[in-house]
């Protein structure tokens, strides 16, 4: 054996042990990855952990229903970070080691699958408009006369706007003007401007050539899933307001700061309460591809859309359920043609979705003949079989926090719902 053969050989080896040590490094970082996602074997990360799903950072409700977080505490962290496949990971290794049974289901979905509960909302807040709201601040530049009262403005009540959750500012022109650009008067939460036409009449300001303005009224929307606005926001929002006042020569009129906390913060509470989204897991002892997967829920009216999730589309084409990756990597096109997947997950989001039984029902419909056609398990975050009983606290879990939001004006899945949980 000369030397260069020798020399080629030990290359080999160290390259070979190099790929062991590495493949262990990576083993010990997934495991180190699993514990602190999903937690222990005593621990069941989906129905009685202790992690945080509202953006507040309160703990899972002791009820024990399985979520997934929607409002964030910080906001300033990216929306979407990709993960490792560790969910999927672990559902394989417990494929592996699980003897072959099959779940029982309910043949018909279309009936409910549990007796309906009489039970009362959790907590009932009587939330009333704010009819006359006090002011904080009155600018008149100069004493100019106004077009509009002032005071009259606040009395309107404009389908835009609800001051329970919109901080209002009102501007009053000392004469007619086009709006030639919309000002920028937030960066973080989203405003609408009503302008005052000549003949008297509101609607939603555009810089339209020739189309003049007497004054204008406008909502910063400051519940949204970002959070409550804080006092700063509102106060730097009133500054931005007042400069554009000046430079249209005009008056302003501004709801008081603390005025309107006082009312908005128990409605944010109640919609931090009741955005959540129910998860449920559609796992493979083996592996399905991703033609036929895609092939399945297709075959159900689910489509594929530029998120990288499918959703299920209501009467109006709005998306009413959600099917992800479990490990929240988007579908394309070109990956469900060429790999395989372990599963995915189904959404149900509780203030997106219309309040009754109904739509639970046919939510649990659709998972069940997934299932079915796909060969796939519903379990929880554990890989434990989901149980009647599992089913029958999840649903009332849902109709209790859809009948809170009904019970202050917001119909899930309506119009104020679709404005305070986006």
């Amino acid at each position: 054996m000369n030397e260069t053969i020798l020399i080629i050989i030990v290359l080999a080896l160290v390259i070979i042990l190099g790929v062991i040590a590495y493949n262990m490094y990576q083993e010990n970082q997934y495991r180190q990855q699993v514990r602190r996602q999903f937690g222990h074997s005593d621990k069941d990360a989906l129905l009685g952990s202790k992690t945080d799903f509202v953006r507040d950072g309160k703990s899972q409700d002791q009820t024990g229903v399985p979520l997934r977080p929607v409002r964030q505490k910080d906001i300033s962290a990216p929306a979407f970070e990709p993960k490792d496949d560790l969910f999927a990971a672990k559902v394989s290794q417990a494929a592996a080691n699980k003897p072959d049974v099959e779940i029982e289901y309910e043949d018909d979905f279309k009936e409910s699958v549990i007796e309906p509960e009489t039970k009362e909302a959790d907590a009932a807040y009587d939330f009333k408009r704010v009819a006359a709201p006090v002011y904080s601040q009155t600018k008149l530049h100069g004493k100019r006369k106004l077009l509009l009262d002032l005071h009259d403005l606040p009395k309107l009540e404009l389908p835009w706007f609800d001051p329970r959750f919109d901080y209002m500012a009102y501007i009053s022109l000392s004469e007619p003007q086009e709006l030639h650009t919309i000002p920028r008067l937030s960066s973080r939460h989203r405003f609408q401007i009503a302008g005052c036409t000549m003949d008297d009449r509101f609607q939603i300001a555009e810089p339209i050539p020739s189309v003049y303005y007497q004054g204008f009224i406008i909502g910063l929307q400051s519940i949204s899933r970002s959070g409550l606005a804080t006092t700063q926001e509102l106060e730097q929002f009133g500054e931005q307001v007042n400069q554009f006042a000046e430079k249209m020569n005009g008056g302003l009129l501004l709801t008081d700061v603390e005025t309107f906390l006082n009312v908005a913060r128990p409605l944010d509470e109640l919609c931090a309460r009741v955005d959540q989204t129910i998860a449920m897991h559609l796992v493979s002892r083996g592996t399905v591809s991703g033609v036929e997967l895609r092939s399945a829920v297709e075959q159900l009216g689910f489509e594929l859309g530029v998120d990288g999730a499918f959703h299920f589309p209501n009467e109006k084409g709005e998306p009413l359920f959600t099917i992800v990756t479990l490990d929240n990597s988007p579908f394309t096109s070109s990956l469900l043609d060429s790999q395989t997947y372990r599963g995915f997950s189904m959404l149900f989001d509780i203030p997106h979705v219309p309040a009754g039984e109904k739509q639970f029902n046919r939510f649990m419909d659709l998972a069940v003949k997934l299932s079915s056609n796909l060969g796939l398990d519903l379990v929880n975050d554990k890989l434990e079989e989901l149980s009647t009983q599992w089913l029958k606290d999840v649903r009332s879990y849902v109709l209790a926090r859809q009948d809170e939001m009904k019970k202050v004006g917001i119909e899930p899945s309506g119009q104020l719902a679709q404005r305070l949980f986006s």
